[in-house]
């Protein structure tokens, strides 16, 4: 195995397709990859590459300890996770939005400026999968709340009393909408980057760049 061999993740799920697209752009050949197959690693045939199939919030820890040397992972799990990784690239797909969501009978009452006032929300309970996000929105408007983690159905929580709100990603808001649930205050936009271990991004700088280079002439 050359130096300059790459182990890249990918996520499993609905970003693995356009991760897919963008690398075959890239003169990467990776046509044998499949969500379907039970493998979680690929070869590469002739590319001196590897491909990993990992759960997305799996990848920025794959990435920091060097067992992928570069990942393609969503912004709101790499804003979670908080792992020390090299964020290299916007790729522009997988696009969300993190929201704070709440009961539509609960609305807070409206500011002149036509947004809502939050300040009635400090010390409220969130229901979120995102406890770093949540807490780092509230906390740089001077408020406090108390996170419940949750791993799914997050819009269930403040209908059977688990939490006053919710924060979570939403993309066209129809399940907000589903659930008689109103976003009160968007917090920000999320899409899949590029992101790169802080060693092999040094010891493999010429590869990765290649590489990163032929993706933004993709994505632009």
């Amino acid at each position: 195995m050359s130096n300059d061999f790459l182990t890249i993740a990918l996520p499993k799920g609905k970003l693995l397709t356009d991760s897919l697209e963008v690398l075959t752009q890239a003169g990467v050949e990776c046509s044998e990859v499949s969500e379907e197959s039970r493998k979680l690693l690929f070869p590469l045939d002739g590319a001196e590459a590897q491909i990993i199939i990992c759960r997305p919030t799996d990848i920025p820890t794959y990435v920091e300890h060097g067992a992928a040397d570069i990942g393609f992972v969503g912004k709101d799990t790499l804003l979670e996770e908080n792992k020390d990784v090299a964020e290299l690239l916007d790729l522009k797909f997988g696009y969300c939005r993190f929201v704070v969501a709440m009961p539509e009978e609960n609305v807070p009452p409206r500011l002149p400026n036509g947004t809502f006032d939050l300040s009635v929300l400090n010390h409220q309970r969130v229901a979120t999968k995102f406890t770093r996000v949540a807490e780092e929105f509230f906390r740089q408007k001077g408020m406090q709340v108390v996170p419940i983690k949750l791993h799914g159905n997050i819009e269930l929580a403040p209908r059977v009393n688990l939490a006053e709100m919710i924060v979570d990603i939403v993309s066209t808001g129809t399940t907000l909408r589903q659930n008689h649930l109103v976003e009160v205050a968007p917090i920000l936009e999320a899409t899949t980057r590029l992101i790169a271990n802080r060693v092999a991004y040094r010891m493999k700088y010429q590869r990765i760049n290649e590489l990163t280079e032929k993706l933004r002439e993709i994505v632009k």
